[in-house]
């Protein structure tokens, strides 16, 4: 347990009820869920977070857990509807850290099957006890880096839709996922301002991927990207 920091099942409820909710329901309704459900499974999602965050291991800034809905469930939820029209089924998220943006857009009505890879143990163990606590369905959590994952033989070609939020640049990002994800798949890319810079940066990505669309993410300079998995080797 951290000293100084309430850690009391109330003390967390609290601070999660300060939190504007209201501004994921256009998304969670752009999706065709009910928000009034998926709201009350998200906060059991972030207050196990938060709870885990004070008393076993640090996954996520302190900060951050007072700005959890607009920081993180806002971005994560924003191109649910957009993911789902893709039509993806095999999902594979890089990075996954304390589960965003994978298990808010599970919990929007993002069908289909889920390999979480992240590196660091203590992340993994977070997702997996989250996932056996909240039953959720579908998931599997692979605790290695992208790097080894697309090497791998057994796993070329076998995802056709490719999440990472805040994770390597974008360029990079598709070179590595391009081995994994079959052609006619989809890879959406959470980014900041220095999107487009980018994008120009480096263009080997060209080779496997034609980009389809920017979606904006709430008023901010964020937005996903969204790119599609062309039939060049």
């Amino acid at each position: 347990m951290r000293r100084g920091r309430p850690t009391s099942t109330g003390s967390v409820e609290k601070a999660l009820a300060k939190q504007p909710w209201s501004i994921l329901v256009p998304a969670l309704t752009g999706a065709g869920v009910s928000p009034d459900q998926a709201i009350e499974r998200l906060r059991q999602y972030c207050k196990g977070l938060v709870e885990w965050n004070r008393t076993t291991s640090n996954i996520m800034s302190s900060n951050d857990e007072h700005r959890i809905v607009e920081r993180h469930l806002l971005e994560s939820l924003a191109p649910a509807a957009w993911l789902i029209e893709s039509g993806c089924r095999d999902w594979v998220d890089f990075g996954s850290g304390a589960g965003f943006p994978a298990i808010p857009l599970v919990m929007a009505g993002v069908a289909g099957r889920w390999t979480l890879v992240e590196s660091r143990r203590t992340k993994t163990l977070f997702l997996r006890k989250t996932i056996q606590n909240m039953q959720l369905q579908g998931f599997e959590v692979v605790h290695d880096r992208l790097e080894n994952l697309t090497s791998d033989p057994a796993r070329a070609g076998t995802f056709d839709g490719f999440t990472s939020r805040a994770t390597l640049r974008l360029g990079p990002t598709l070179e590595l996922a391009a081995p994994i994800v079959r052609p006619g798949g989809s890879a959406f890319l959470w980014k900041g301002s220095g999107r487009d810079q980018e994008i120009e940066d480096n263009l080997a990505w060209r080779g496997a991927w034609d980009l389809a669309g920017v979606l904006a993410v709430g008023s901010g300079v964020n937005a996903v990207a969204r790119f599609t998995r062309n039939n060049n080797i």
